[in-house]
């Protein structure tokens, strides 16, 4: 079954009111959807967290690709990625995560040519039902809903989700540029949903080791399951784990320096960023060896969000709920989408490949707003004129 052709689209997912963290304002995401269609008409569905990846994967990839087996996948990723080593030296992120895009449709081609899952073609399904968090943060404005601009909302729209949607499991962005008003929307949020509720936090790296020492204690007695990146590096989060006994959590994939410095106690990232399917199972793989806890990050469309869906299904090692913007996003580009939670889960979807399909009338929406607008991802400021709103920082 060979590669006839392939095409990568960015486009634009608005979130429904920007959220506020440690770079200003985010509106929403820009991700890449991949097609690949083979001589069959089967058509492969991926995608990638940037749009820089479109380039890449239709100049340079996609020549290299057509007219291969759309099955070697190894062999796929001999051609795109010819001296993995090198790649990695020097950090040429974006080229690994668009190959990573154009392997996970080469996984759907495989699950729709068989007629499986993807789950049932990593092994099986440990768990059908995968746990999620919902997610909050202080939000300004949307074209369609007022945001939560003080603490005091932020808790009541948990509340909210707590009982329309049954959700006990809470991440959120703990990153405001006085620590006190993310603090008392976490004491808020305890307060109102009570110690059974599991909150996360994520600091995105805004606090320096002096000020994280300071807000350790009490972020501890308010019972916070792990804590994102609460540091710059690695090594202040060494320092912190002195004082302070919250698991922590980071993007950064440097599984070597972690086992070395004993922290973090969990990575979070997803499949395009180490390159793909296959290479995200080895690295979970490691990260069991080496007592590293994984989960999934949020921000993609229902097509990212169904692989790591499958993924999470078949690896038992990835225990703990994932993140989820789902909520937030009132657009995707899916049939159907975007996933919704319900008691804290998702559940697998059970087609062939992804299980999802690719709505083209909503694609073609996504890909005219980045065209008109540029790309999402922009981090307004909001003490500029013209920008969101200012939020409550006191």
């Amino acid at each position: 079954m060979k590669i006839r052709n392939i095409k990568a689209t960015p486009i634009n997912l608005k979130l429904e009111a920007p959220y506020l963290w440690v770079f200003g304002e985010l509106d929403g995401f820009s991700p890449t959807i991949v097609e690949v269609e083979t001589e069959d008409g089967i058509i492969g569905l991926g995608e990638c967290p940037t749009p820089a990846a479109a380039q890449i994967i239709n100049d340079v990839l996609a020549p290299r690709l057509i007219g291969r087996d759309a099955f070697d996948l190894a062999g796929a990723e001999h051609v795109c990625l010819p001296y993995w080593t090198g790649v990695q030296s020097i950090n040429d992120r974006t080229r690994i995560m668009a190959f990573g895009a154009v392997e996970m449709a080469l996984w759907d081609i495989r699950g729709k040519a068989w007629n499986q899952p993807l789950y049932q073609l990593l092994g099986g399904a440990v768990r059908k039902e995968i746990p999620f968090t919902d997610y909050f943060s202080l939000r300004g404005d949307g074209p369609n809903v007022r945001g939560e601009g003080t603490p005091e909302e932020v808790a009541d729209y948990c509340v909210r989700m707590h009982e329309e949607h049954g959700t006990t499991m809470f991440e959120g962005k703990f990153s405001t540029e006085n620590p006190r008003t993310s603090l008392k929307m976490i004491e808020l949020i305890r307060k109102k949903l009570g110690d059974d509720v599991m909150i996360r936090i994520d600091s995105n790296q805004a606090y320096s080791l002096a000020t994280a020492r300071q807000i350790a204690r009490p972020l501890e007695e308010l019972g916070i399951r792990n804590w994102e990146d609460p540091v710059p590096t690695i090594e202040d989060m060494r320092e912190l784990r002195k004082h302070c006994s919250i698991p922590f959590s980071t993007h950064n994939l440097d599984i070597a320096r972690a086992m070395e410095l004993r922290v973090p106690d969990a990575i979070v990232g997803n499949p395009t960023p180490v390159g793909g399917i296959r290479r995200l199972l080895r690295f979970v793989g490691a990260c069991e060896h080496a007592g590293i806890d994984f989960w999934c990050y949020s921000g993609d469309s229902g097509i990212g969000s169904s692989a790591y869906l499958q993924i999470c299904a078949a690896i038992e090692w990835i225990r703990e709920p994932n993140q989820s913007l789902f909520r937030m996003q009132p657009r995707d580009v899916v049939e159907g989408g975007p996933f919704q939670p319900k008691n804290n889960v998702v559940r697998v979807p059970e087609g062939p490949g992804l299980g999802v399909t690719l709505s083209k009338e909503m694609l073609a929406i996504c890909h005219q707003d980045f065209i008109d607008n540029g790309p999402c991802n922009k981090y307004h400021d909001p003490c500029k004129p013209g920008t969101y709103r200012r939020l409550p920082l006191n």
